[in-house]
């Protein structure tokens, strides 16, 4: 009788602990899919540490040595001009000029007077942006030596860049971090649950871009992370 008291007790237990079980497992089926995923942005406008202008001047004629007088003149002015004006030696390049032989064009009909059209690029790359663009503005200047400068060639286009992105890495994941955590708290909020774990995260790519096509020089930098929470009751 007594063993019969304690098998039915062993039931009764084993009943119970069956349903808590058989519960957990529903509320976990029931809430698995319970999460929400949100993405944090963070963008910030940073000016261009480092420019790279290209200074370039066009020679014509029918004798090479001319020719070759001529860009050297160019180029010493040109140089000098740069020194004067606050730019090193070392942030100074002379690339070597491209020669057009326009007699020897297969399709053209050779009635230019001028065989030679030479390119020739004096390339500037500073980290002293201001300095810089306070040139680009004057370069008119060069005209009263005789140096006509060329503009619209979209082969030598002046380019500024931000290379400081390490810097400010830091404090841009934690800006969007946060704008992603202050999305899925209101989420929760409306949807009557509280926020639980993070599931999932990662972090796009940082990108970085002008500002508008009127102002190069000021890039904006841009990241978003992707956060995905749990929800719970």
């Amino acid at each position: 009788m007594k063993s019969n008291i304690i098998s039915a007790a062993l039931v009764a237990v084993s009943i119970v602990v069956l349903g808590f079980a058989l519960k957990a497992g529903i509320d976990n089926f029931v809430n698995r899919d319970r999460k929400v995923t949100v993405r944090g942005l963070c963008e910030k406008e940073v000016a261009a540490n480092k420019v790279t202008w290209p200074i370039v001047t066009k020679e014509v004629g029918n004798d090479l040595g001319s020719i070759y007088t001529k860009i050297q003149n160019t180029n010493a002015a040109i140089v000098n001009f740069l020194k004067e004006n606050g730019i090193s030696e070392a942030e100074i390049s002379v690339n070597a000029p491209a020669v057009y032989d326009m007699a020897a064009e297969r399709y053209g009909n050779n009635q230019n007077p001028n065989r030679y059209q030479v390119t020739n690029v004096v390339v500037v790359t500073s980290g002293n942006v201001d300095v810089v663009r306070g040139l680009i503005e004057r370069q008119t200047e060069l005209m009263r030596q005789g140096i006509a400068v060329v503009a619209g060639d979209y082969n030598y286009t002046t380019s500024y860049e931000y290379t400081d992105l390490n810097s400010i890495k830091p404090e841009m994941i934690a800006e969007a971090t946060a704008a992603a955590r202050e999305a899925a708290d209101k989420f929760a909020e409306d949807s009557g649950s509280e926020l639980g774990r993070i599931l999932t995260a990662s972090q796009g790519q940082f990108s970085i871009e002008n500002r508008d096509q009127y102002t190069p020089n000021i890039k904006t930098v841009r990241v978003v992370t992707s956060i995905t929470y749990s929800l719970e009751n």
